[in-house]
Protein backbone atom coordinates (compact mmCIF):
# COMPACT_ATOMS: atom_id res chain seq x y z
CA UNK A 1 0.00 0.00 0.00
CA UNK A 2 1.68 3.64 -1.00
CA UNK A 3 2.01 6.39 1.66
CA UNK A 4 0.68 8.99 0.91
CA UNK A 5 2.87 12.35 0.79
CA UNK A 6 1.86 15.02 3.11
CA UNK A 7 4.62 17.37 2.10
CA UNK A 8 2.98 19.75 0.45
CA UNK A 9 -0.14 19.78 2.45
CA UNK A 10 1.81 22.63 4.59
CA UNK A 11 1.90 24.95 2.01
CA UNK A 12 -1.17 24.42 0.26
CA UNK A 13 -3.16 25.21 3.36
CA UNK A 14 -1.34 28.22 4.17
CA UNK A 15 -2.15 29.71 0.70
CA UNK A 16 -5.28 28.71 1.15
CA UNK A 17 -5.68 30.63 4.09
CA UNK A 18 -3.62 34.05 2.82
CA UNK A 19 -5.92 33.67 -0.45
CA UNK A 20 -9.03 33.56 1.76
CA UNK A 21 -8.12 36.15 3.62
CA UNK A 22 -7.19 38.29 1.14
CA UNK A 23 -10.72 37.47 -0.73
CA UNK A 24 -12.01 38.43 2.18
CA UNK A 25 -10.70 41.72 2.83
CA UNK A 26 -11.27 42.85 -0.52
CA UNK A 27 -14.81 42.12 -0.33
CA UNK A 28 -15.00 43.71 3.23
CA UNK A 29 -13.40 46.81 1.28
CA UNK A 30 -15.66 47.54 -1.18
CA UNK A 31 -18.75 47.66 1.16
CA UNK A 32 -20.22 50.88 1.92
CA UNK A 33 -21.05 51.18 5.69
CA UNK A 34 -23.85 53.57 6.60
CA UNK A 35 -22.39 56.55 8.72
CA UNK A 36 -23.67 57.08 12.23
CA UNK A 37 -26.89 58.41 12.26
CA UNK A 38 -27.21 61.82 14.47
CA UNK A 39 -30.33 63.34 15.91
CA UNK A 40 -32.44 65.75 14.55
CA UNK A 41 -33.24 68.86 16.49
CA UNK A 42 -36.66 69.70 16.06
CA UNK A 43 -37.84 72.71 17.12
CA UNK A 44 -41.36 72.62 18.91
CA UNK A 45 -43.87 75.21 18.15
CA UNK A 46 -46.76 75.99 20.96
CA UNK A 47 -50.07 75.78 19.29
CA UNK A 48 -52.55 78.14 20.66
CA UNK A 49 -55.70 75.71 21.97
CA UNK A 50 -59.08 78.17 22.58
CA UNK A 51 -59.64 76.32 26.16
CA UNK A 52 -55.76 77.34 27.30
CA UNK A 53 -56.81 80.71 26.56
CA UNK A 54 -59.15 80.55 30.02
CA UNK A 55 -59.12 80.23 33.85
CA UNK A 56 -61.09 77.52 34.46
CA UNK A 57 -61.76 74.95 37.51
CA UNK A 58 -63.08 71.73 37.90
CA UNK A 59 -65.15 71.25 41.60
CA UNK A 60 -65.47 68.01 42.61
CA UNK A 61 -68.22 66.94 44.73
CA UNK A 62 -66.39 65.76 47.54
CA UNK A 63 -63.68 68.23 47.49
CA UNK A 64 -67.09 71.45 47.84
CA UNK A 65 -67.05 72.79 51.56
CA UNK A 66 -69.71 71.33 53.54
CA UNK A 67 -72.77 73.12 54.35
Amino acid sequence: MPQLDTSTWFITIISSIITLFILFQLKMSSQNFHTNPTPKTFSSQKTKNPWEQKWTKIYLPLSLPPQ
